[in-house]
């Protein structure tokens, strides 16, 4: 312990802290910086908008909810309209919203939208039912049009499916002025059927949905099958023509009892940019569980994928879909997972400032006391060239004293051990100096 004392001594506090300080500042620097990129700790709350009272975006955001309680954080649900409030209130800085259910084809990207999507979640079927007597006599209903004049519900405001709707109306010459469009949708469907408020009614969401199923096993309404689904499918680019099978729905019951015709969007999943990258990557597990099986109208593994046609794709989420679950996530529990990649990059300054400023201190520091040496080895050099220049400049007593006050200088040094041959070699050659004196004015 002496010896380390006495060793400690050695340094000189002003070296060391002229040397010191400069780098430290450097290395805090570096950390500090470093800070900045620190993602702070993920929240453990997602406000997610859903949808309407027995819509799927209700049914997906339970099942989402679920996943992301096995992980500690909490899911809240916002109901809404539909597709296009909820894409209002990702808009609206004021309202706090960190993902929404979208339907593909209901936006119109803007400019100054700070959006990504997390891909496609699974295809979104537009149904179209009608009462059973309107085809009295005539067949099967199966075109649009034949639904001029009729009463037709065609989603609330603010909702996906009454945006799709009134495109595939419009397109088939039907509007406000020839026909009776009502804003209803959900559940109240069927009662507005059974009581003849309705003829016909457009249902945009996956047959597993509240609202698409009852009206699948609602008597006295039947599904529409569309002649024009490739036209319309062609026509309108997020659109596609899917069929259901004969069968699909009940195989017992032989229902739908011949394949029928849809058109189809996708829903994607959209978060604004801020959204803590941990969530993005819980919310990815969350689809995959939600919406990788297999259903009538996908196989296992087509759902989610990165299809993104109205907003780009966010970067976690391209990396989920290229290499899966984050590295960390899969062998460590959530928050340590997320612990560790937030303070990784904090070795940035441990590698690229730290360790060159630890390697290169040591030499800034012998260069110091080594410079020290050499400035008195200096002096002593001019004095010894001013004497054999013109030893009668000064006398000897002169010459020797200045000598004299480089020697004690040298003996206040303070010196490490690594550097006592050093000092000791100035010494051995401030005597040479002394003897260069006395024979150049021993004459004198």
């Amino acid at each position: 312990m002496k010896l380390n004392r006495r060793r400690l001594r050695e340094y000189s506090p002003r070296d060391l802290l002229i040397v010191g300080l400069p780098l430290l500042a450097l290395v805090f620097a570096g950390f500090w910086l470093a800070s900045r990129f620190i993602q702070p700790a993920p929240p453990d709350t997602l406000i997610l908008a859903t949808g309407g009272e027995g819509g799927a975006y209700q049914s997906f955001g339970a099942a989402y909810k679920e996943v992301l309680a096995r992980y500690g954080v909490r899911v809240v649900e916002q109901p809404s309209a539909g597709s296009t409030e909820n894409l209002e209130r990702l808009r609206n800085p004021d309202l706090a919203v960190d993902a929404a259910f979208v339907q593909g084809g209901t936006v119109s990207v803007q400019e100054d939208d700070a959006l990504v999507s997390l891909g496609s979640l699974y295809n979104e079927p537009l149904w179209i039912f009608y009462r059973e007597e309107l085809a009295e006599g005539n067949g099967d209903l199966n075109q649009i049009a034949q639904l001029k004049g009729r009463r037709i519900a065609i989603g609330a405001v603010g909702s996906g499916t009454r945006h799709l709707a009134q495109e595939l109306l419009y397109a088939s010459q039907i509007n406000a002025g020839n026909t009776r469009l009502l804003d209803q949708g959900g559940l109240g469907l069927a009662r507005a059927f059974a009581t003849r408020k309705i003829d016909a009614a457009f249902v945009v969401g996956p047959p597993q949905s509240a609202a698409v199923w009852t009206l699948l096993h609602t008597p006295g309404v039947k599904l529409m099958s569309l002649a024009h689904a490739d036209a319309y499918a062609r026509r309108f680019p997020y659109l596609s023509s899917l069929i259901l099978p004969r069968g699909a729905i009940s195989m017992a019951a032989d229902y739908p009892p011949r394949d029928v015709r849809l058109v189809a969007t996708t829903a994607t999943l959209v978060v604004r940019e801020d959204t803590h990258p941990a969530l993005i990557d819980l919310l990815m597990l969350a689809m995959g569980e939600a919406h990788g099986g297999p259903g009538i109208f996908q196989r296992p593994g087509e759902f989610p994928h990165a299809a993104s046609a109205d907003f780009p794709l966010a970067p976690e989420a391209a990396r989920y879909y290229k290499s899966g679950k984050p590295w960390l996530q899969r062998y460590l529990p959530f928050w340590a997972a997320t612990l560790i990649d937030r303070m990784v990059v904090l070795l940035i300054p441990l590698f690229a400032v730290l360790i060159p400023v630890m390697r290169f201190a040591p030499g800034l520091y012998n260069w110091r006391i080594k410079n020290r040496i050499y400035r008195r080895y200096g002096e002593l050099k001019f004095i010894e060239a001013e004497v054999d220049a013109d030893p009668a400049k000064l006398t000897r007593e002169a010459w020797l004293k200045r000598v004299d006050a480089i020697e004690r200088d040298v003996n206040h040094l303070p010196m490490p051990l690594a550097f006592s041959d050093m000092l000791y070699t100035l010494r051995v050659h401030i005597e040479l100096v002394r003897a260069t004196i006395d024979k150049a004015t021993s004459g004198a």
